[in-house]
């Protein structure tokens, strides 16, 4: 390794390197140098811990060692001021690392007994797919993915760390996830490093795969790190859980690429964010996963994350963290969650049945496939989407997304009793703007 690294990368390099050398072929540059500091003022701060005078910590305590608050602050927060007003750990505080490690095999009861790290806490997800790229991602990489993606990946991974978004049609012809078309991305270079990017339930699509799909899919990304190939599987996971239909995966593919195969790292992205409805929190989590995986890979792997986050933001809001643990050890927690879930499924069964009960709209537009998450998409068919889109704001009052020719309904963000009005606004106005093209 180059001499220019500091001794603290360098050992982790070799940690990671001597259990798996595929992972630490699988490090961007900043990857390779970047590390979590033991020495210097954390550790400083960490000996001094307990001391009768503790000179070292950079926040301002009162006289008895609470934190100083404004009392107009505090009386905001309903939380003790120790765990709302200091600076939280940087790699997160270790009871929700703890607890949402925990959860994580809960909603996913095959995680069981499998090896993968404890979670690092991000500044929500956004924040820990570019920790994610901070890791693995070098100016001219390829991420391959689905053509149907979160436009904000080409800013966090194109704009800021230079890789290029590489995408294959998301369905193919009948409508299923084209699985095909990821393998034939994977196998059309030479063996090397692959970046892969899963995003399920979809952010636009709504869409998640089927058990088959599901499995081939993993078939697909196994068979390239059996080629040789080093694969990192980046899996944004921020819809996780709403899910509506038979058939359909109910885990997270992460379940079965963490012990996939020794090339082959998965890398769990996901959160708070969308799973317990607190968007402004901005918690989310980093989570590793790979066939043999030892404790110290793992310990290695969640140092350079935390030193990424530590180097980036710094830590992540205390005071959402403190606030989930205490919700999810919560009597109530799991009876609102299904409530919640319920809200959005009876919505989802809604769309279904509006658009089984027009099939007048079928002229008008495609919905593409769709089973789970906030989303659906609609095709037009006759009509260009972004003057579609404009044609909804200005005369129906409507506000959909264009992606690239399909408009995204957000049926999360619609009331049940609207939905109707939605839908018939589409079609109508579509309707109009190719009476009006006539």
């Amino acid at each position: 390794m180059s001499s220019s690294l500091d001794p603290q990368a360098e050992q982790l390099n070799d940690t990671i390197r001597a259990a798996n050398p595929a992972v630490e072929r699988l490090l961007s540059a900043r990857g390779r140098g970047i590390f979590f500091p033991k020495l210097g003022v954390l550790s400083q701060s960490a000996a001094a811990a307990g001391k009768d005078i503790n000179a070292t910590i950079g926040i301002a305590l009162e006289d008895d060692g609470a934190p100083v608050a404004l009392p107009s602050v505090a009386k905001g927060v309903n939380l003790p001021v120790r765990d709302a007003f200091p600076y939280a750990p940087s790699p997160g505080r270790a009871d929700i690392r703890k607890q949402w490690r925990e959860m994580l095999v809960k909603k996913n009861p095959r995680l069981a007994g499998r090896s993968f790290s404890t979670p690092v806490v991000t500044a929500a997800l956004t924040h820990g797919l570019s920790m994610a790229g901070y890791l693995f991602c070098d100016a001219g990489d390829t991420i391959i993915l689905p053509d149907l993606y979160w436009e904000n990946y080409d800013l966090i991974f194109g704009n800021a760390y230079g890789a290029t978004l590489k995408t294959f049609p998301t369905y193919t012809g009948d409508g299923a996830f084209n699985t095909a078309g990821l393998a034939a991305e994977l196998a059309s270079g030479p063996v090397g490093r692959k970046i892969v990017l899963l995003n399920f339930p979809n952010n636009p699509s709504g869409y998640t795969p089927t058990e088959p799909e599901a499995r081939a899919i993993i078939a697909a990304l196994t068979a390239e790190a059996a080629r040789g190939s080093a694969v990192v599987v980046l899996i944004d996971d921020a819809y996780f859980g709403l899910v509506f239909e038979p058939g359909v995966i109910r885990e997270s593919i992460f379940v079965d690429l963490a012990d996939a195969h020794p090339n082959l790292l998965a890398v769990k992205i996901d959160g708070a964010t969308k799973e317990d409805y607190v968007w402004g929190f901005r918690v989310g989590f980093l989570t590793f996963g790979v066939k043999g995986g030892t404790p110290d890979l793992y310990q290695a792997l969640e140092a350079k994350a935390g030193g990424a986050v530590r180097g980036n933001i710094s830590n992540s809001s205390n005071p959402a963290q403190s606030t989930l643990v205490r919700a999810w050890q919560s009597g109530e927690y799991d009876a609102e969650k299904q409530q919640k879930y319920d809200l959005l499924a009876t919505r989802y069964r809604t769309v279904r049945e509006i658009l089984a009960a027009h099939p007048e709209y079928a002229e008008t537009f495609a919905p593409l496939p769709f089973n789970s998450g906030y989303f659906m998409c609609i095709r037009p068919l006759h009509v260009d989407a972004e003057a579609l889109r404009q044609k909804l704001l200005a005369d129906f009052s409507t506000g959909t997304i264009n992606f690239n020719g399909v408009l995204r309904l957000a049926f999360s963000a619609t009331p049940t009793g609207k939905l109707e009005a939605l839908f018939g606004n589409v079609d109508r106005a579509a309707r109009e703007l190719e009476s009006a093209a006539h």
